[in-house]
């Protein structure tokens, strides 16, 4: 089923409905965004002469207008490619090449990035709100284009911390499914209740918006088109039932940030994208209450192989809740989840191996990738890379990326376990480990921290919770720790710069 034939009928239905908002206010309803997106879908089939299956690139800032081309891509019967604006022209060029997008809607700014990088396959680059994207919306409406679940709708772009970017082709189903998921198990969706697009919407914010298009939600965009601790504080306070999707660090400023807001008008506020510190996540439940809830997911399994709910979260009496607090939660219902030693056998209770999953959510494969795809997706399973394990009571802690995993003396690791320690010193804002290689151990222990704690107090505190060999062997005191554009730290990068550190020692 083609995933346009939502906004259809929430259209046909409820045309008055509030569809799209710029900060406080609606800037389009159900009626006027269905209309938009299947006049833009007339502009691509009639006036570009695309074709179902045709690839349409979205290299945009947040704004009412992403979700009327995406749902204008669909409606045409293309499949939509997403991708964060942020990127350098560069990056952008790649994805539109390797994708082979035919068109490109672009914001201003971003077009004239991608304009010396745009490669020959595409047809078409369209700033958003010149009178070239202006004239799609007197082209004639057209139907929606019939489609299978099987179909691509959304090819999504890896962050690439590591080589190239490869493209998870999500397909309508995929879509349906992890929509399902979050409406029924992460967070409920009623008419007119809102989301807060504060973080990309070419990512884990996007994948939010087709539940509350079901459900006739409303589409809150911030007028600055990003996140800003003030103005997401602002909406808070005049959107009545509004709901965020934020990284940890997003929420880490919310919980530092001096404004405030009216927690009883927050729905819910979902974290991913990686884990958040149980330090962090009492520090954010103090301040928000119970409202907090949290998804573990891969672009290649959108937003859905588990999910700790708010319920569990606030469930302070619970005699293991903080370990609950630790964990990334249970497997959703519509997915298997597995955690499995090299040989993709099945490990014990509380062993720890890859994780694997497998459900009508997983992807179909990497795009132009049947190498990846292979691998990736052997025996059924998509294997993750995250190394994690289950308890006895089927909740799943998130260890380490296999990669970040730190092997010296022969004994293994994790990264997550050593900052969760020293996050618990006051004067400790962030910090990140990784492994140093080291001629006697393998791998030494490092920990990179945001803050000024004296080192001996961070060495007794880690003496005092974990074993001796797991406490780091250098801490190196920085301003600030290596982010990509979704606020994840890259260890990749961090390792590089502790390489150039070692090698030309700061006097």
């Amino acid at each position: 089923m083609n995933s346009a034939l939502w906004l259809l009928r929430s259209g046909l239905s409820h045309p008055a409905m509030p569809a799209a908002a710029s900060g406080t206010r609606v800037v389009m309803t159900y009626g006027q965004l269905a209309s938009r997106a299947a006049r833009i879908a007339g502009a691509l089939i009639n006036k570009f002469k695309l074709k179902p299956g045709d690839r349409v690139a979205i290299a945009a800032k947040n704004s009412p207008d992403y979700l009327a081309l995406l749902y204008g891509i669909w409606h045409a019967g293309c499949a939509a490619v997403p991708a964060n604006s942020k990127l350098h022209g560069a990056e952008l060029g790649y994805i539109l090449e390797h994708s082979g997008a035919r068109v490109c809607f672009a914001s201003p700014g971003t077009d004239s990035e991608i304009a010396p990088h745009a490669p020959k396959s595409l047809e078409r680059l369209i700033t958003i709100g010149s009178a070239e994207y202006e004239e799609l919306f007197t082209s004639d409406s057209v139907d929606v284009a019939p489609r299978a679940g099987s179909d691509l709708a959304w090819l999504f772009y890896t962050s690439g911390t590591t080589g190239k970017p490869k493209g998870a082709m999500l397909t309508h189903r995929n879509l349906s499914i992890a929509s399902y998921a979050y409406g029924s198990e992460v967070d409920p969706v009623s008419p007119g209740d809102a989301i807060l697009h504060a973080a990309p919407m070419s990512h884990g914010s996007g994948l939010y918006i087709m539940q509350h298009v079901a459900r006739l939600g409303v589409q809150v965009i911030p007028e600055s088109g990003g996140f800003e601790p003030d103005e997401v504080f602002a909406l808070f306070n005049h959107w009545p039932r509004m709901s965020l999707f934020a990284a940890p660090t997003m929420i880490k400023r919310l919980v530092e940030a001096p404004g405030d807001c009216n927690v009883d008008n927050i729905r819910t506020i979902i974290w991913g994208g990686a884990p958040m510190y149980v330090e962090d996540c009492l520090r954010a439940l103090d301040r928000f209450g119970p409202r907090l809830a949290q998804i573990y997911g891969q672009g290649e399994s959108p937003m859905t192989i588990t999910t700790l709910t708010k319920q569990e979260i606030a469930d302070r009496d619970h005699p293991r809740w903080r370990e609950r607090l630790a964990s990334c939660g249970r497997p959703y219902v519509c997915v298997e989840v597995i955690v499995t030693d090299a040989d993709d056998n099945p490990v014990a209770t509380g062993e720890t191996g890859e994780i694997l999953v497998r459900g009508d959510v997983i992807m179909a494969g990497y795009w132009r990738n049947d190498e990846a795809t292979k691998a990736s997706l052997r025996g059924g399973y998509l294997h993750t890379g995250d190394v994690g394990a289950f308890d006895a009571e089927g909740y799943l802690t998130l260890k380490d990326r296999s990669k970040d995993l730190i092997i010296s003396g022969g004994s293994n690791i994790y990264p997550r376990e050593v900052e969760e320690v020293l996050l618990t010193h006051p004067a400790v804002r962030e910090v990140s480990v990784i492994g140093r290689p080291d001629a006697d151990w393998g791998e030494a222990v490092v920990a990179y921290v945001v803050g000024q704690a004296p080192r001996a107090e961070l060495d007794a505190l880690c003496l005092s919770h974990i074993a001796r060999f797991k406490r780091p062997k250098d801490y190196v005191f920085v301003d600030a720790l290596p982010k990509n554009n979704y606020g994840k730290i890259l260890k990749t990068e961090l390792r590089a710069q502790d390489a150039r550190r070692v090698k030309s020692p700061t006097p």
